[in-house]
């Protein structure tokens, strides 16, 4: 695989080794004329850490040359290295107030976040085995994103990437406080994750942090498809042209969904049962914590609608972890 790619004379195409179905996530070096901006240095791994080397190596870029480290979002395959970069160039790491505080819940002092998505998976139906699988995989997380940065918080508005101002455009749903950078006058768009090509971004429910993600989506995807793009460059796949239209596909998709989950739901299900029928039942750990939350936020829209209601089942049968302990399991219906 070739893991650079030079687009302009100041865009420079990253793909940063994953150790996931992904396979590599999109870094941009913006250069300007003295310096460079970074924007999503990647999952801090060997392989990554390696390859980044490598390639400021035979590029002739010295740490010292990188003046800012921005963020799309706090996701760790976008976040993970910004500590490493940070404590080697000095630069500043610039990443929204909203990604900053997920940051701190996934991460910070005893990962409050793990505990309340372990609840709810446990709510939703997600079995005491399930629910030890994915406290070992979230814990996992810690090691891809430490050294933890020193954040400076990044708002909408004016931001200069290399020689040239953007806009900054606050986009959520696949992530809250996630951002875009879009220059009108050259028409290009940094859009993270927030679109991508070929791939539907996922868009979870969190607890405590977003109500309803995917109506907040599905919203913001309507306001950026109105922008005129001549050349999005996405968090994953490669950069191409048809941005407003791939907005569009993307709503289209997730309307689909939902009606086959509401239809689906003509029968009583938990979450857990609607995320299997939709996504399958071999599903890695890893895969399963996207899928489930994908779920959740899918019929959380649908309740919004009024087109399903939820029901509340009997305690779960097993107490064996704390996030299982006297939780209720809930399952969904549709409204006739």
């Amino acid at each position: 695989m070739i893991h650079t790619i030079e687009h302009t004379d100041s865009i420079l195409q990253i793909k940063v080794p994953l150790p996931f179905p992904l396979r590599w996530v999109n870094s941009y070096l913006v250069s300007g004329s003295a310096s460079y901006t970074l924007i999503d240095p990647g999952l801090h791994t060997p392989d990554a850490q390696q390859l980044w080397l490598a390639v400021l190596s035979e590029r002739g870029i010295a740490f010292e040359h990188i003046e800012q480290i921005v963020l799309t979002h706090h996701h760790p395959d976008h976040y993970g290295m910004a500590g490493w970069f940070q404590e080697r160039t000095g630069a500043p790491v610039l990443l929204s107030e909203a990604g900053w505080q997920q940051a701190q819940l996934l991460w910070g002092e005893d990962q409050p976040m793990s505990a309340l998505i372990l609840r709810l998976f446990a709510r939703h139906g997600l079995d005491a085995t399930g629910l030890e699988a994915m406290t070992k995989h979230m814990d996992g997380f810690v090691q891809w994103v430490s050294p933890q940065p020193q954040i400076t918080l990044l708002r909408e508005g004016p931001v200069r990437l290399g020689d040239r101002v953007y806009e900054a455009i606050e986009t959520p749903g696949h992530a809250e406080g996630h951002l875009c950078f879009y220059d009108a006058e050259a028409e290009v768009i940094f859009c993270g994750d927030h679109v991508l090509p070929q791939i539907s971004p996922n868009v979870s429910f969190l607890p405590e942090v977003e109500a309803n993600p995917l109506g907040a989506y599905l919203s913001s995807l309507r306001e950026v498809s109105r922008l005129r793009v001549k050349m999005a460059y996405p968090g994953h796949r490669e950069p191409w042209p048809l941005f407003g239209e791939r907005a569009a596909e993307l709503i289209r998709h997730h309307e689909e969904r939902l009606a086959l989950m509401a239809a689906y739901l003509r029968e009583p299900h938990t979450a857990y049962e609607v995320c299997t029928a939709t996504f399958g039942a071999q599903l890695s750990t890893h895969q399963l914590r996207f899928a489930l939350s994908e779920t959740i936020a899918h019929l959380v829209l649908l309740e919004a609608e009024g087109r399903i209601r939820l029901q509340s089942l009997a305690p779960a049968e097993s107490a064996d972890s704390d996030a299982n302990a006297n939780a209720e399991v809930i399952r969904y219906i549709a409204v006739s």
